[in-house]
Formats: structure tokens, sequence, C-alpha cells
């Protein structure tokens, strides 16, 4: 019998996206993690960042710090695209335990760094975890996307910025207690970097059980096993019309892909008809992500709540601290509530509209009330003004351009080309991000309130006029994203599903015809 319509129908589709974004997880948190144990005083004085007076050497420590953050970034750069292959050959399940262990062996090699082993432990082991996390925050939202039903797949595939957030909270709050508790001694780098190997032990094991993706086994073929899982994540009996019907529409795109792209490559891939301008969206999307301004929030968000006012170590990590659980709880309200009500282009479009406005007023509150450079006065009403437009520029960001170019770029692209959208898209979202996270110290630093402007103008002329450009996809399914792009005509598409739904249908009257001989026998 089949499970009754619940809100419990596809508990098993969230918990499979529950272990996967733990990968994701470990992606925010790597991003908030490596500024901080560079600037603690312990690490900087044992890898000789100091001057002989033991004063700060700044042209060293900033080296160090860059090169910590990038080469995490050029290894998940190579390890976005390489995933692509990789996945397509052995599966989304598989692939992603790999690339679990080559990050495990990157975060071990950070951890033991010390004493006779120097700097190059923690650069080597940034750069194997980082093709692991490269590989991962490709594969994940793919996998994802393809076992979730259209009705909630917005909601499914945007815990990705959910668990980005956590991640990137966890890491504000173990520099904060680090900054606080322990002064000296290997632990200060050793607890930050050691605890990567827990997010990645849980999605390792829990990887063990969840079910392949029921798109990419119908792609190799394998349509009995396809079929089984497929009914598995919708708690459905194998033989329910639901499922039918939803087998039908993955063959017969399957099946139009084939054909329309027989014995073609990569050319095919990426400049086939309809395929080009998905890859256009896909880059472009992250571009204006990356330079929206969060991410240097992110980042740098101690330096930040410095610039407008939060001077010393407490009062700047207390505040990015603050700011990692607004994140969190705003990116949660949006994806549970609203991702799947408002749809995707309005909801980027109020969000670049609500970044901008709260960044012009920022930029204009630094401008006309510079804060104080004593580190020992309380912040001023002007700093707390600016810290609270910041904690309501999260609240934006989180309900638009943070979740939503990941569920996005999930949604456009077809079964045959998506592991190739999802790590294009994977790749140039860590090559912006490593540009940005080169540049942005010395912006902050050179442009002060003009910072905030630039990042103003860019969320209002570029973000917002994008969001109005690009087509809608809530509520429609992956096969459906064929003919919106025009691949493929719509009527094409009907006489399709139509033919695939005549072939089930006679295969299921064929075994029943045989099973009755057979019970008759």
């Amino acid at each position: 019998m089949p499970v009754k319509e619940s809100i419990f129908q596809n508990i098993r589709v969230y918990w499979l996206a529950f272990i996967v974004y733990w990968g994701i997880v470990l992606f925010g948190y790597d991003t908030g993690i490596g500024g901080g144990v560079v600037s603690q005083a312990y690490f900087k004085t044992h890898f000789g960042l100091v001057n002989p007076d033991g004063s700060t050497n700044t042209k060293k420590a900033n080296d160090v710090s860059s090169n910590v953050v990038s080469v995490l970034q050029a290894g998940a750069f190579f390890g976005a695209l390489g995933s692509a292959p990789i996945s397509a050959a052995i599966g989304r399940k598989w692939s992603l335990l790999s690339f679990t262990i080559i990050f495990s062996l990157g975060a071990i090699l950070q951890t033991i760094a010390g004493g006779s082993r120097g700097l190059g432990y923690i650069y080597a082991g940034r750069v194997i975890a980082g093709v692991g996390i490269g590989a991962i925050s490709a594969v994940a939202p793919a996998y994802v996307s393809e076992c979730s039903p259209k009705e909630v797949r917005g909601r499914i595939t945007g815990l990705f910025q959910i668990m980005v957030a956590v991640g990137v909270m966890i890491s504000y709050f173990i520099n904060l207690g680090i900054s606080l508790h322990i002064s000296s001694g290997y632990a200060v780098w050793r607890i930050p970097f050691g605890f990567q190997l827990v997010p990645a032990g849980i999605m390792a094991s829990g990887l063990l059980t969840v079910k392949e993706s029921p798109r990419w086994l119908a792609s190799k073929g394998r349509i009995d096993t396809a079929i089984t899982n497929l009914a598995y994540m919708r708690r459905l009996h194998p033989e329910h019309e639901r499922i039918r019907a939803e087998m039908a529409e993955i063959e017969a795109a399957i099946e139009e892909e084939r054909e329309a792209r027989k014995g073609l490559g990569l050319r095919e891939a990426f400049f086939g008809k309809g395929n080009f301008i998905r890859f256009v969206i896909a880059v472009v999307i992250f571009l204006l992500q990356q330079w929206g301004g969060q991410n240097s929030v992110n980042y740098y968000a101690p330096q930040i709540f410095q610039s407008i006012g939060y001077t010393g170590t407490s009062n700047s990590l207390l505040a990015s601290g603050i700011y990692g659980i607004v994140k969190v709880i705003a990116t949660a309200l949006f994806v549970f509530f609203l991702v799947d009500s408002l749809g995707r282009k309005m909801s980027l479009f109020i969000s670049s509209m609500g970044m901008g406005v709260l960044f012009f007023i920022i930029g204009a509150l630094l401008k006309t009330h510079p804060p104080p450079n004593d580190p020992n006065v309380a912040p001023p009403p002007a700093s707390k003004a600016m810290a609270a437009m910041l904690y309501l520029y999260v609240c934006f960001y989180s309900m638009g351009w943070g979740p939503l170019p990941w569920v996005y770029v999930s949604d456009i692209f077809p079964t045959r080309t998506r592991h190739y959208g999802l790590a294009t898209a994977s790749a140039s979202q860590w090559l912006f991000n490593f540009v940005l996270s080169k540049v942005t110290p010395d912006m902050v630093t050179d442009l002060g309130y003009k910072i905030f402007l630039m990042f103003a103008t860019i969320n209002i002329g570029g973000m917002a006029t994008f969001s109005l450009l690009i087509p809608e996809t809530k509520g429609r399914s992956l096969e459906e994203m064929d003919v919106i792009f025009g691949s493929v005509s719509a009527d094409q598409r009907r006489a399709d599903i139509a033919r695939q739904e005549r072939a089930l249908e006679h295969e299921t009257n064929e075994t029943r015809s045989e099973q009755s001989i057979e019970n008759k026998v």
C-alpha cells in the first residue's frame, strides 16, 4: 500500500540532503576559519611571522594569510572541474564518498603541522582539502536536485546555503573561543583544522545509508534499479502511477538527449542547442554573487566590523559571531517558508534591491560618522547602526542571492549535462572567490567607505537587472528546462512522454500477463 501523503512523504530525500550537505558545512567552515587562525599571535610567532622586536611583520603575515585562503580555493577550482567526468562515470554517491576521503587527508595534513613540520604541511593540506571540497560543492547540489521531487526541490536544494551559513558561523565561534581561552600551543591551529574531520566523518558514514541518483542510473540504462530507488525516495510502490509518470518523464528526457547529441562530446555539451545560455547564466550568477559584497564580509568579518568601529579582538569576533547566527536563522526561514512561494526571480530581485539600499546607507554613515581609532572606546551609536545594517543586509542576502544561485543552477541543466553545468558553476564560484579573497583586504584599506558604495552599485545595477532577465524555474521539473531553453519543443516533449508512458504500460501489462499464466500453471 502506498504511504499516505504527509509532511513525511519526502523524509528520505531530506535525510539524503542532510547527509550530503555536511560536505557543504565544510565549504562554509573553511571559508571562515583560515584568516582567523593566521591572525592568532602564537601562530605568527611559531611560524616566523614576527619581527625581532616582537611586532608583526605585516607583509609576511598578509602573504601567509592570503596563501592559506587562496590555495584552498585553487585546489577547489580544479576539484570542481575534475568532478564532472568522475561523477558521470561512477555515480554521485561514490564520487562524493571518494572526494570526502581526499578532503580528510588534506585536513589531517593541516592538523599535524607544527614543530619540524612547517607551513608546507598547511599549504599542502589546504590544496588537497580544496580539491575535495571543490568537487563536493559541484556534485552535492546535482545529487540532491536529481533526487528531489519538483514541488519541494527549491526548499531541499536551498539547504545548501543553510549548511554554508552553519559552517561559517561555527568557524567564527571557534575563532572567538580560541582567542579567549587558548593563547599558546599547537592547539591554536590544531583545534580549528582538526574540527574539519567531524563533518567529513559524518558525511562519509552517512553516505553509506543513502541511495544512488535515479536519474544517473537511468542515464546508464539501469532502469530497474532507478525505479526501485525512485520509489524508495518517494516512499511509494514501484508500480504507483506517480513513480511511473516521473520515470517516464526522466526516460523521455534522457532518450531525447541521446538522440539529439549522439556521438557528440564536450563541444556539444557546452554549445549544443539551448545549452550555451545555461552555462552563461551559471557563470554570471556566481560572478555577481561573489561581487555582491557578502563574501568580503564572510572572509573578513572581523576586519569589516573593525572598520566600522568594533575595535579589539573580542568585540570584532563577537560581532562576527552574531552576524553568523543572524545569517543561519534568516537563511533557514527563507528556505523553509518562502523559497517555493515567492519564486526565483522575485526573490533574487527583492534580495538585491534590499542589499544595495543597506550598503548605500552603511557607506553614507561611514563617510559622515567615521569611527574612533581608540580600541578601548565602546562602539559609538553610528557604529552600532552600521552593524545593525549589516545584520539586516545578511537577511536580504539570505532570502535570495545566498541560497538561490545554487538552486537556480541545479534547476536549469538537463541530466546529460548537469554534472558539467554544476562543475562549471562551482569552478567559476571558486575562481571569483579566489580573486575576491585576494583583493578584499586591500580594498577595505584603500577604499574605506567607498567599498560599500561599490557593492551597493553592483547589487542594484547588476544583480537586480540580471534577476529580471532570467526565466522563472519555480515549480518546473528538470525535464521541462529543455522546453524553457529551446532544446526541444513543447509538442515534441508531450509526444515523447506519452510514448514512454505507453511503453511502461505495455511492459506492466506484459509482466502481469506472465504472472497470471505462471499462477494458473
